[in-house]
């Protein structure tokens, strides 16, 4: 096993967009809604974790080089009565991709969002039935330089 040799290639502006949801029960929408989990607010939490999450990435990946980004924006969103969104974007300059960054903001954001509001999500048993995290994926990679990048630069 190994890191990947990057040492060749050169620093080029890069971003990805990575976005993901979670469900959960539509009284526990509600509390956040109205400030009122214990814990505090789970939106703003999870916002700043998705942020410090994104910069550690490196570190918690295992074959993931460390990049120093340059900017990471998380955005989240109740879209409905059990539907919270994640949306996270991630730039550098480096000489390789900021994907994983991307997609570890995101789902540390889901995370702390699930931390904060379990104990409004349990059952009778102490299980969730509802929460469910769904759909993580990258939505938007640009790589400066790249065919795809100077085709939209021109249009």
């Amino acid at each position: 096993m190994t890191m990947v040799d990057i040492s060749d290639k050169p620093e080029v502006f890069r971003e990805a967009t990575a976005t993901g949801t979670i469900r959960l029960k539509s009284n526990t929408i509600r509390l956040i809604n109205e400030g009122k989990v214990e814990k505090g607010d789970p939106l703003y939490t999870a916002k700043v974790a998705g942020i410090l999450a994104a910069k550690e990435t490196g570190a918690l990946i295992p074959f993931c080089h460390p990049l120093p980004l340059t900017k990471v924006d998380v955005k989240i969103a109740i879209l409905n009565k059990s539907t919270v969104q994640v949306i996270s974007n991630v730039k550098t300059k480096a000489q390789t991709g900021v994907e994983m960054e991307a997609l570890v903001a995101t789902t540390i954001s889901l995370l702390t969002i699930w931390d904060m509001v379990k104990q409004y999500e349990k059952d009778a048993t102490g299980q969730y039935p509802a929460t469910c995290i769904e759909k993580v994926r990258v939505v938007k990679k640009i790589k400066e330089g790249s065919s795809v990048e100077r085709k939209r630069k021109k249009a």
